[in-house]
């Protein structure tokens, strides 16, 4: 793929990008996309400046406004090789922007390198979805996100109802999507029972906060994440027409992005509807920059475990349940001491699910198994593949 026909690269002497980099900023711990072949790094930086599905008018600007505060970071002193691409050249419609930016995904992935999307509006992550679906895997998809983006089938497709595009997809290669954050006045029961319905799971945004640990498993079972901007409360990231008073606090949302960026699993994130016309002082810049660098910190320390390394050096762990009629079996890393638990499922569906029987969990799962209760995510689990 000659990723110079698709890309503008970047102009660090134009704009707000324009300033006196220091030795140890992150801007010089990466590469700027100049025809190198692109399969001799790690991560890949793509910024796709496309809003024609989204009612935030302004977020085509986000890529450079983000990078204003990225490149101005700590850089990293790491074996993880970074390029920056560029600025996707948005299409003359906008499937021409979903279908190249789902090839480039798709193109990318295969080379084991991971794509970082500065978007633009949310509904790019169906492009992403779509990358996927010549790689001959069902995948997971976690969104961060105010709402459940849940629309009619014959609706066209925008930034509030891309997740009906993806689940009705044929063919079906979505094995879970996970909302982490929704906001109960902002969704429709029916949407939530829908959800519940098909096995896939949704998370308040009061009980996230509770425990934000407890978002650890359920970002390390995802294949794609996608972070919609207007999941941060309003007074830490104003730059978004959808902005509202509550939402997650600037720290759990770095947070949640550098469990993200420790994921094995993790194959692509995008982060979306920054609008820089809205943005007092570039807090929400500001604040999407610092979870990118908390991302990347992540991936440094991935400790290569499931499904990357072999559980046979885990811990496991035997549960009883049910007077003995039942068996949940536990495995605990050694190397990161993160927890998975196996779901059993029928034999003929091996080869299609095989990378979603070892289930990330948590220990608070093991301990619901030690007091005799079925853990929900082993559950929710177990009724996709029955």
């Amino acid at each position: 793929m000659d990723f110079s026909e698709y890309f503008k690269p970047v102009n660090i002497n134009e704009g707000d990008l324009n300033f006196d980099y220091k030795d140890n900023q992150f801007l010089n711990s990466i590469e700027l996309f100049k025809d190198q072949d692109v399969s001799d790094f790690n991560i890949a930086i793509i910024g796709v400046g496309e809003e024609r599905n989204s009612s935030n008018e302004g977020c085509a600007q986000a890529p450079n406004h983000v990078r204003k505060y990225l490149y101005r970071l700590t850089r990293f002193n790491s074996t993880a090789k970074i390029i920056d691409l560029g600025n996707l050249k948005i299409g003359a419609a906008i499937d021409d922007t979903y279908f190249a930016l789902s090839s480039i995904i798709e193109h990318l992935v295969k080379k084991n390198v991971l794509p970082i999307i500065i978007g633009g509006s949310q509904d790019l992550t169906y492009a992403n979805f779509l990358a996927y679906k010549n790689l001959e895997q069902t995948v997971n998809l976690v969104a961060i996100d105010s709402k459940l983006n849940l629309g009619q089938a014959d609706e066209e497709i925008d930034s509030n109802n891309f997740l009906t595009k993806i689940i009705l997809h044929q063919p079906n290669f979505l094995f879970n999507y996970s909302n982490i954050g929704y906001q109960s006045y902002f969704v429709d029961k029916e949407e939530v029972g829908l959800i519940s319905k098909l096995y896939f799971d949704s998370y308040r945004l009061g009980q996230v906060q509770k425990n934000i640990e407890e978002v650890e498993p359920i970002v390390r079972n995802a294949d794609i994440v996608s972070f919609d901007i207007s999941a941060i409360r309003q007074s830490e990231a104003p730059g978004n027409r959808n902005a509202s008073p509550n939402g997650f606090y600037g720290e759990q949302a770095c947070q949640i992005a550098r469990y993200a960026g420790l994921s094995d699993k993790l194959t692509s994130i995008g982060f979306y509807e920054i609008n820089p016309e809205l943005d007092i002082n570039g807090q929400t810049a500001h604040s999407v920059a610092q979870m990118i660098w908390y991302f990347i910190d992540g991936f440094n320390h991935r400790k290569k475990d499931f499904p990357v390394g072999s559980r046979k050096s885990y811990l496991k762990y035997m549960v009883n349940m049910q007077d003995g009629k039942n068996e949940v079996v536990f495995y605990k890393s050694d190397k990161s001491e993160r927890w998975w638990m196996d779901v059993p499922f029928p034999s003929h569906k091996k080869i299609k699910y095989e990378r979603h029987v070892l289930v990330p969990c948590s220990y608070n799962d093991y301990k619901t198994a030690c007091d005799n209760e079925v853990p929900n995510r082993w559950w929710q689990t177990f009724q996709k593949l029955s």
